[in-house]
């Protein structure tokens, strides 16, 4: 593709990533940080249709590298959101799609928060706080033994000190190889 500077290039890099598991043990570990902005909702989707999953999936994660659920077909997307043990959450702000998060009871009585964050245009607002607080009370409110989640280096600088205020304590690390597209410029001949 042309771009007045010349071609431009997809290049594939590999890096390391180190992914860190996260926990509460109880209710009473969370520090929660709630909103008191009458503007913010969070409400559970239910009967979500695949096009607002896969925006919901593209807008948050299309900074940090979210790629595993991308060639989802509308199939696939369908019969993952009618698992019993899924549940998908919508936060907005003045009515206007601001984040969202998917909890997965698991079957050892723990839920994950599989799925978190917020669209670019709300990142900075101390809205991140306010919908992990949700989605942690949402966990426990289910019924969960213990709450987790992870997060990696290619994830928002914010949010593992977010995690961590919120009382999220690090219980595992791991680190792997991710291959990452990065596109150059080849000047023209």
């Amino acid at each position: 593709m042309e771009d007045g500077f010349g071609s431009r290039v997809k290049v594939v890099s590999t890096i390391e990533v180190t992914r860190t598991y996260l926990e509460l043990r109880s209710a009473s570990e969370l520090n929660p940080a709630r909103s008191n902005d009458p503007r913010l909702r969070i409400g559970r989707l239910t009967n979500c249709e695949p096009s607002l999953y896969r925006h919901l999936y593209v807008e948050v994660g299309k900074n940090y590298h979210w790629i595993d659920r991308l060639p989802w077909a509308d199939e696939q997307i369908r019969a993952h959101l009618q698992q019993p043990d899924i549940s998908l959450w919508l936060m907005t702000y003045d009515g206007e799609t601001a984040g969202y998060f998917e909890l997965r009871q698991c079957e050892d009585g723990s839920t994950e928060i599989a799925y978190f964050g917020l669209l670019p245009q709300f990142i900075g607002r101390g809205f991140g706080k306010h919908l992990l607080t949700c989605a942690t009370d949402q966990a426990w409110a289910a019924g969960a033994k213990r709450v987790w989640l992870h997060t990696c280096t290619l994830d928002d600088k914010a949010a593992m000190p977010n995690y961590l205020k919120r009382g999220f304590k690090p219980f595992k690390t791991e680190i792997y190889q991710a291959e990452l597209p990065v596109m150059t410029s080849v000047p023209p001949a």
